[in-house]
């Protein structure tokens, strides 16, 4: 999930009871990485994302074999 503006977003997965908050800074763009292993997640479900007005964010959901995050370094 990335994230600009002041504020918080809060994220929801359901029927899966996952959730997650980020803090949002005004004049920063910042990135979060969030991997949950879930049994059940071969269902259907819905991402929900409630963020203050001021705030842009982007996020990208996948679901499969974990990927690994690339550091700032390239590796």
């Amino acid at each position: 999930m990335r994230c600009q503006g002041e504020g918080k977003i809060k994220v929801a997965v359901r029927p899966l009871q996952v959730s997650f908050s980020q803090p949002c800074v005004a004049d920063e763009s910042s990135t979060n990485y969030n991997a949950v292993d879930l049994t059940g997640a071969d269902r259907g479900g819905v991402a929900s994302v409630e963020a203050p007005s001021g705030v842009r964010w982007s996020m990208t959901i996948g679901h499969g074999a974990p990927v690994r995050a690339e550091s700032p370094e390239g590796g």
